[in-house]
């Protein structure tokens, strides 16, 4: 809801505070006092495009602030958490114009773009009249309108066309990945040949490497560590060390004890120089290798390392690379298959997306004949019973919410064949087929302030009463400011102000005046009679006031 709509220096209002209220507020008073002015102003704090000179001759800059109620779950919040912008129960907008033209805007004291006002003016205000391109005239909103009306739910079908591009597109990219393949049909099946037939192992180069160094080793010192082993043995120190104990063992019995010691002495050296010659055996077995199996490791091993450098990965990581290029060459020889149950996928989700838009555009045109009915029958107390209203449903470009396109038409002329509203109505049978259109679609508690511009125009007395009752009827659940020339749609208002312009020595101004009740009855008097109210005149406003 607009809480309060504060201007200073914009044309010709020089300092101005209104503090609008709930319910139908009217706005008065005689043509080119300003009333107009206040839509401009309105409309350059929500970045809408107006007139390019606003500032107030002789003023520095313009400046217009706007307030709002911001009730939980309005769709400004999700605007202002977009932007970045902070959100609490009030929202302030600020726009400054100044005399060299440059325009700067502020919400809730942060400064931001006029797109972030104009995204932010669609969650607050409707405006309508013969002028309004944002509202009911505008046909890319009849679709939306008219599901709001039917209560349509599009989940269904935003499921199923999101279901239906995921499916396209796994079928284009399954596509797009098999004519790659294709391509290097030949590189995978000599590379996995290749892999198959080497059949690399992880660890496997350090081992072939750890063994063909031993091998080289072997060459070299295997000629000492055999005479060593020579030396040690039978025919060596193991036969002399051997003959000597077995000379002192004979010769032990007479030498009265003294050789004991030298005997068990003889003993650990000849267990020690087993265990020595077991172990230097031990290593020249090891050592001894067939020169046919050094030729074997190495071809091996400087096959893995020169897979591993063509394509260029560790050659541990042979093994993986292996089971990567099989994988690639299975899905290649299985992508006519996966092509082939991807279409059909690809053909289910197109086939449901067809039942889906089809039951949907089956509910809009139901519910388009339900909405022409009750169109006409508010045109009838409009004095417009003649004119046809027409939804106009036609296949349009697929999307989320369907492929219907959705197009309000009227014929003010029986006979005739319908055209757009703003093509076809004129300016006072317009706005009466706006307001008819808007309290049929109008929901309870809607959060947007509505703004009617004149949209009595060119209309009188039951006319204009029939007008009045609409207009107070959608008041009973949201806020309306009405600008108006018509006394019989001013008495329906709640609130009411008049506008007026005082003309000085130097300055004319406008302002705009609250009216207590014997003020309004002056004021419908004079919408009643003109410039000269008469007692009559007073006494007709009273009874338009009474109901």
């Amino acid at each position: 809801m607009l809480r309060s709509l504060v201007i200073r220096d914009m044309l010709i209002i020089d300092r101005l505070d209104l503090d609008f209220r709930p319910g139908l507020n009217v706005l008065t008073g005689e043509t080119g006092a300003g009333k107009s002015i206040l839509l401009d102003c309105l409309g350059f704090v929500m970045g809408w495009r107006g007139r390019a000179e606003l500032v107030r001759p002789g003023a520095p800059q313009g400046e217009v602030t706007a307030v709002f109620d911001l009730p939980e779950g309005h769709a400004a919040r999700a605007v202002l958490a977009e932007a970045g912008l902070e959100t609490g129960d009030e929202l302030i907008l600020r726009r400054v114009n100044a005399a060299d033209g440059r325009k700067t805007a502020w919400v809730n004291d942060r400064r931001t773009s006029g797109e972030v006002l104009r995204a932010l003016s669609d969650t607050l205000v409707e405006l309508h009249g013969q002028h309004d391109d944002r509202g009911l005239l505008n046909p890319r909103g009849h679709r939306q309108l008219l599901d709001a009306f039917a209560g349509v739910d599009l989940a269904p079908a935003r499921r199923a066309w999101r279901a239906r591009a995921a499916a396209r597109k796994a079928l284009a990219e399954a596509e797009t990945q098999l004519a790659e393949m294709q391509t290097e049909e030949d590189f995978l099946r000599h590379a996995v040949d290749e892999l198959d037939r080497l059949d690399p192992k992880a660890g496997e180069d350090a081992a072939l490497d750890q063994r063909r160094r031993m091998m080289q080793a072997g060459q070299r010192i295997r000629e000492d560590i055999a005479r060593a082993a020579q030396a040690l043995g039978t025919e060596g120190a193991e036969g002399l060390m051997s003959d000597a104990a077995r000379w002192l063992d004979g010769a032990a019995e007479k030498a009265e004890g003294r050789l004991d010691e030298p005997i068990a002495a003889l003993g650990r050296a000849i267990t020690e120089l087993g265990e020595a010659a077991q172990g230097v055996g031990t290593c020249l077995e090891a050592l001894s290798f067939d020169p046919r199996e050094m030729e074997a490791v190495e071809e091996r091993l400087f096959a893995i390392r020169g897979l591993a450098r063509k394509h260029a990965v560790l050659a541990d990581d042979l093994g993986s690379l292996a089971d990567e290029l099989r994988s690639r060459l299975a899905a290649l020889d299985g992508g006519a298959e996966n092509i082939r149950a991807l279409a059909e996928a690809a053909d289910a989700a197109s086939t449901n997306y067809d039942m889906v838009a089809a039951a949907i555009g089956a509910e809009r045109r139901t519910a388009a004949k339900a909405l022409d009915a009750a169109v006409s029958a508010e045109l009838v107390p409009l004095k417009m019973d003649r004119a046809h209203f027409v939804t106009d449903l036609s296949e349009g470009e697929e999307g989320p919410e369907g492929r219907d396109q959705v197009a309000f038409t009227v014929a003010t002329n029986p006979g005739a064949p319908p055209g757009p509203l703003n093509r076809i109505a004129s300016g006072g049978e317009l706005s009466r087929f706006l307001l008819a259109l808007k309290v049929v679609l109008a929901r309870g508690g809607e959060a947007v302030t509505m703004i009617f511009d004149e949209i009595d125009r060119g209309v009188g007395g039951a006319t204009a009463d029939a007008v009045g009752r609409r207009l107070a009827r959608l008041a009973q659940s949201a806020q309306i400011l009405v600008v108006t020339h018509s006394p019989q749609v001013a008495a329906r208002g709640a609130h009411h102000w008049r506008v007026e312009k005082r003309i000085g020595a130097e300055l004319t101004t406008s302002i705009v005046t609250p009216l207590a009740p014997d003020a309004r009855v002056d004021e419908l008097a004079r919408m009643l009679s003109g410039e000269n109210v008469t007692d009559a005149a007073r006494e007709a406003a009273r009874a338009l006031l009474a109901g």
